[in-house]
């Protein structure tokens, strides 16, 4: 019972949820679901946190390599949470100056970080050994470099500049026309895993979300 009863809760959810969307009459049905999925999140927020200290305290407790961030980590968590509930989070209290002077930067900082590694990839997928990696860097090199404005400095003191701007090419050949048609063809195939991957959660044959097992 601990598995069929969630897995006939899951069907009957989103049959209904299906039903709703092709039958605009049956709309109200859809606003309790998301007033139930919101009490959830209630409850999957709470489990959230005490999965959170379980395992940062285990590793504290151990003396795990890098403890000390677990350590402001649950620190981090609780203060956030405690001013949050008695002081508000509106702009001037305790809760908003954290959040703009010290997690906004903090937040600033990674993403400058993540630049780097996004960049070192590129580069190991931008050698051309083949052709489509040699179509694919040239590409890349073009769009990269009309997005600066030196990218448009340098377009302009060729002789075909006038009859063929830099922003034609972007915007409407690379941007409009081969990006939206890859970006529509993954998106087509996401689609269709979406969909294969929702009917065998429905019929009961993808049960990973129980916890995995039969």
């Amino acid at each position: 019972m601990r598995r069929e009863i969630p897995m006939a809760i899951t069907t009957i959810t989103g049959v209904i949820m299906i039903v709703v969307f092709f039958v605009p009459m049956w709309g109200h049905w859809s606003d309790i679901f998301l007033k139930w999925f919101t009490v959830i999140a209630g409850f999957a927020l709470v489990l959230g946190a005490g999965s959170l200290l379980l395992v940062n305290l285990n590793k504290i407790s151990r003396k795990a390599s890098g403890w000390g961030y677990n350590v402001i980590l649950i620190l981090g968590l609780f203060v956030m949470a405690g001013l949050g509930i008695f002081q508000g989070i509106k702009p001037g209290t305790p809760y908003d100056f954290i959040f703009r002077y010290i997690f906004t930067p903090l937040s600033a900082t990674m993403f400058s970080l993540l630049a780097f590694y996004i960049a070192s990839a590129a580069f190991r997928a931008f050698k051309a050994k083949s052709p489509e990696a040699a179509l694919l860097l040239i590409t890349a090199f073009v769009v990269m470099i009309g997005r600066v404005p030196i990218g448009e400095v340098m377009w302009n003191w060729l002789p075909w500049a006038k009859a063929l701007p830099l922003t034609t090419i972007i915007e409407d050949w690379v941007m409009g026309c081969f990006n939206t048609a890859g970006q529509r063809a993954i998106m087509l195939g996401a689609s269709i895993g979406i969909i294969s991957t929702s009917l065998k959660i429905l019929l009961g044959i993808e049960r990973s979300y129980l916890g995995g097992g039969e």
